[in-house]
């Protein structure tokens, strides 16, 4: 049985950061907002409102998480790039998670995700490899450079997705 948290498996990665590496990931961060629409258009409130495992988020806090999270990602992308190892911020997931906007119709975060990631990949893209190996630190993580950060994040929205159409499957969706 596959592990209902980490459908996808958690992010590894111990190979090089190299341009076709980097590319790949920013391919898969620009297609998510796409894919994650696709994932919850025919869905119902109901659905929208279902687990994806117990003691899960709903879809749609889901839906919601990853467009908050992103926005976490892309500020942390631009200290990184404007500052000498800057010591960023932490936020609760969960309580985020949990706040009144999470009831919102996940058309408002599929349309945050849309121009988001846009200027995401318009960022990273061109950076040079002295700026892809800036770095930011992280309380909890410790210093994590921007070439890793890339990585993590194609990942975060592949995990998220996977735990939307994971249910979706389980369910005959």
């Amino acid at each position: 049985m596959t592990d209902l948290r980490y459908p996808i498996g958690q992010f590894t990665w111990d190979g090089e950061y190299t341009q076709e590496v980097i590319s790949s990931w920013l391919d898969e961060i620009e297609q998510l907002p796409a894919q994650m629409r696709h994932a919850v258009s025919e869905l119902s409130n109901e659905q929208l409102n279902t687990r994806y495992r117990e003691g899960g988020w709903t879809i749609r806090q889901v839906v919601h998480h990853v467009a908050d999270s992103h926005m976490n990602a892309y500020i942390r992308f631009k200290l990184a790039l404007t500052e000498d190892k800057p010591v960023i911020k932490t936020y609760a997931e969960d309580k985020w998670a949990a706040m009144p906007d999470s009831v919102l119709p996940v058309e408002i975060s599929l349309q945050l995700l849309d121009s988001l990631h846009l200027r995401l990949t318009e960022l990273l893209r061109p950076l040079s490899q002295d700026q892809l190996e800036r770095t930011f630190l992280h309380p909890e993580s410790g210093e994590v450079a921007i070439n890793r950060n890339i990585g993590i994040y194609a990942w975060h929205g592949k995990h998220h997705l996977a735990h939307i159409t994971s249910l979706c499957q389980r369910k005959g969706w």
